[in-house]
């Protein structure tokens, strides 16, 4: 007996060893200043004096959810393995981080110079479909099938002319809308969107979720394609 729980503590220690993540978190931007990195959940970044510090990351493997608030509350953001120079609407602005996938994650890059800035941003309320597939809001809401699969708005926060598309877009001026994106929901799969026509320029990839505002991306999308 002794030695089957001393087996099984082993293959418990192996398993966490090829699952956990690992990132860094700098409090000045360009991977400078002081750091602190973490291999495991953490609720409040305050208990590591780093809370509202952040400036640059690196993640050397997992995806993370960065959060505004402890218990990763507020605004939250995902970002896969790669460097983060910078952080914008996050600098300065993250208080708990803890990994959402449980495998050593890959970073696309899709023709272009700038930082590894993979990311999916969204308020978090912790409810999240089983199989990744995105947020439930109460009483059906956008998580049901059905429909399109983006949902683009001229406006932030869904205001706004819209179009809804369920397929690839070459030149988002064939649908009228190029360079007008300034919020989307996305009801299934990943999207790469990308500044320039036939999926040229600086490119992000989203997946699902609800998108108030696209950051740097904010009416500069003139490609997308399902990626996934």
């Amino acid at each position: 007996m002794k030695r089957l729980l001393a087996a099984a503590a082993v293959l418990a220690t192996f398993t966490h060893a090829a699952f956990a993540g690992e990132l860094t978190l700098f409090s000045d931007s360009n991977f400078r200043g002081q750091r602190v990195t973490i291999d495991r959940d953490a609720t409040n970044l305050g208990d590591l004096n780093f809370n509202d510090r952040a400036s640059s990351v690196v993640i050397r493997s997992g995806t993370w959810l960065l959060c505004e608030h402890a218990n990763f509350g507020g605004r939250c953001a995902e970002f896969g393995p790669g460097e983060y120079r910078e952080l914008p609407g996050f600098n300065d602005a993250i208080s708990s981080a803890r990994q959402v996938d449980r495998g050593e994650g890959r970073w696309r890059d899709r023709d272009r110079d700038h930082d590894r800035d993979e990311w999916r941003d969204r308020d978090h309320d912790g409810r999240r479909d089983d199989d990744r597939g995105g947020y439930r809001e109460g009483g059906g809401g956008w998580g049901n099938r059905g429909g399109a699969d983006v949902m683009m708005f001229a406006g932030p926060g869904f205001e706004g002319p819209q179009v809804q598309l369920s397929q690839d877009v070459r030149a988002m001026s064939d649908v009228g809308f190029n360079d007008r994106a300034s919020s989307m929901i996305i009801r299934e799969g990943r999207w790469e969107f990308c500044e320039h026509a036939d999926f040229r320029g600086e490119c992000i990839v989203l997946g699902p979720g609800r998108y108030e505002g696209l950051q740097r991306m904010s009416n500069r999308i003139s490609s997308m394609r399902r990626v996934r």
